[in-house]
């Protein structure tokens, strides 16, 4: 006989409690506990002696297997996945209202072409407007079949059917099981529902893509244990108004988490940016105060990207502090090294930092950038147009060393830089020669004479 019980679920880390909690005792996250109906079937528990048993087997005694691997089509997004589609892998990807997800999805089904079947689930878009995106971004698959379902028992029951190469269920929100009576989208909904997609497509080795949303503070809509279950994470990032767009990886089980691909939002769809850096300093034609050029790594990868800084009397008595694409709470750390160390005085100054091209920078390799951009609108005196700045800064104002610095000098100089500056704990170990001038510096004081900011 069924019984039914009611639990709550917190839904950062999946700690169960019989009552409401206003903090969970796991995380010690706040108002996180969503109320869970189960259904326990006791005529379907079987004795331990009549269970199948499995005997642990040596470690060694296993064969390791390479993972077969489809191309997408998009070198961008091979590069993130680790080399492509793992043969049964689960893939969530996540990101705001109109960034481009669908877009990305359906392109994605075209590429597979001659691959097997692909059967694309959506609970949000009829097949119409599915059509009429198909039709625009100039999608030919013949092998893509359509389902506009949300019960997730005829989505599975079509699955098994069909047995497609790939499975694609936007959104995975939208689903529901008529097992709970919990409405679609709640916590209880998302968790099973992706537990039984999970379970389907493991077993019949069909690599699945879901489609999630995303709440206000931009983490994927459903409890946290949603990622946990699926194989790989993936986040769709940029500005919605801007046409670049960033995917990263967050989880991988199958590749590395420190990649990143490039994508420009069209209006024939998704197309990849081979170099990044190229695009993102292309428009940089003058050299005005306040502009410099930094070199960040993405991963393996690196990229040039322009910092831009603006000073201004501040108009009240508490100066304003604004970053755009970089750690507010670091800018006001470096502010304070230039006013102790180098004697800059930026209290009566509002400052303004912006990353061009809607990119967020969060490795401290940019540390010496942006205080000699900051230093450059201050003094109302450019840095040299062909100058890359590399270093990371400490509290008492010296320049640290910073890893992969021979690839961020390569990108520079492949670009036609002339001129690079960075750590002298760096220069010393430098093995390669370069073409490009390289400047070593200690601390801040000693970069801002090299520039003539001081």
């Amino acid at each position: 006989m069924a019984k039914n019980k009611t639990i709550f679920v917190c839904n950062e880390c999946g700690y169960e409690s019989a009552k409401w909690l206003g903090k969970c005792p796991a995380c010690n996250s706040w108002n996180t506990f969503f109320e869970q109906k189960i259904v326990e079937n006791k005529n379907s528990f079987l004795k331990p002696e009549d269970k199948k048993r499995n005997i642990p087997q040596k470690l060694s005694s296993y064969e390791a297997k390479e993972t077969l691997r489809t191309s997408t089509g998009f070198g961008e997004l091979d590069r993130v996945l680790g080399g492509g589609l793992v043969k049964g892998s689960l893939i969530l990807l996540g990101g705001e209202p109109g960034i481009g997800k669908s877009t990305l999805i359906l392109q994605i089904c075209d590429k597979v072409k001659g691959e097997g079947k692909v059967l694309y689930v959506s609970g949000e878009e009829s097949a119409e407007q599915i059509k009429m995106r198909a039709d625009r971004l100039g999608i030919k698959n013949d092998d893509i079949l359509f389902l506009g379902e949300t019960d997730i028992d005829i989505v599975n029951q079509a699955i098994l059917d069909i047995n497609p190469k790939l499975v694609i269920i936007d959104s995975i929100q939208t689903m529901y099981s008529e097992e709970l009576s919990a409405a679609a989208g709640s916590v209880s909904q998302v968790r099973e529902i992706t537990s039984q997609v999970m379970r389907v497509c493991k077993q019949r080795e069909i690599t699945t893509i879901i489609i999630g949303h995303v709440t206000k503070d931009g983490n994927i809509a459903g409890p946290r244990v949603l990622e946990h279950m699926v194989d790989t994470v993936l986040y769709l990032e940029g500005e919605r108004y801007f046409s670049y767009r960033i995917l990263r990886g967050v989880k991988n089980r199958f590749g590395s988490t420190n990649e990143i691909g490039m994508f420009e939002m069209k209006e024939e769809g998704m197309t990849e940016i081979i170099n990044p850096s190229d695009i993102l300093i292309s428009e940089r034609e003058d050299n005005p105060a306040g502009s410099c050029i930094v070199a960040c790594m993405e991963g393996t990868r690196p990229i040039l990207v322009e910092l831009q800084a603006l000073t201004t009397q501040s108009v009240f008595g508490f100066p304003k502090r604004t970053a755009n694409g970089v750690d507010f709470n670091r800018l006001a750390i470096l502010i304070a090294v230039m006013e102790k160390r180098a004697g800059l005085m930026l209290g009566s100054q509002d400052v303004y930092l912006n990353v061009v091209g809607g990119l967020k920078l969060n490795e401290p390799s940019v540390d010496l950038g942006m205080i000699l951009v900051t230093a450059s609108s201050f003094k109302n005196i450019p840095i040299p147009k062909d100058m890359v700045i590399i270093g990371e800064v400490g509290l008492t104002g010296e320049v640290r060393r910073v890893n992969l610095i021979e690839k961020r000098i390569k990108e520079a100089e492949k670009l036609g830089f002339k001129t690079c500056i960075i750590p002298e704990s760096n220069k010393k170990l430098l093995k390669d020669k370069f073409k490009l001038d390289i400047i070593g510096v200690k601390n801040v004081n000693e970069a801002m004479k090299k520039i003539g900011l001081k």
